[in-house]
């Protein structure tokens, strides 16, 4: 029922907090491609909010932490395929 963004996709935020590849640190500085952190970390950075939270909380730029192996219907991924 919404328009596109400017990649033309649907979606992107707003269904539910999408797993991220990043371990997650409080004082993150992005870069190209970030990472965050190697190390002893425990959390990954989950984006996008979920279903449940306000509007504010639905966009790639949130971000959360969690433990990854919790599971939820309030978490999930979105599957990605280079060109």
């Amino acid at each position: 029922s919404h328009a596109p963004n400017g990649y033309g996709l649907y979606d992107m935020a707003g269904n539910l907090w999408q797993w991220c590849w990043d371990w997650y640190e409080e004082s993150y500085a992005g870069g190209s491609d970030p990472h965050g952190p190697v190390g002893s970390l425990s959390n990954r950075v989950l984006r996008g909010g979920s279903w449940i939270n306000y509007a504010n909380l639905a966009r790639c730029a949130d971000r959360l932490n969690y433990y990854p192996e919790v599971t939820g219907d309030l978490f999930g991924f979105r599957c990605v395929r280079g060109l």
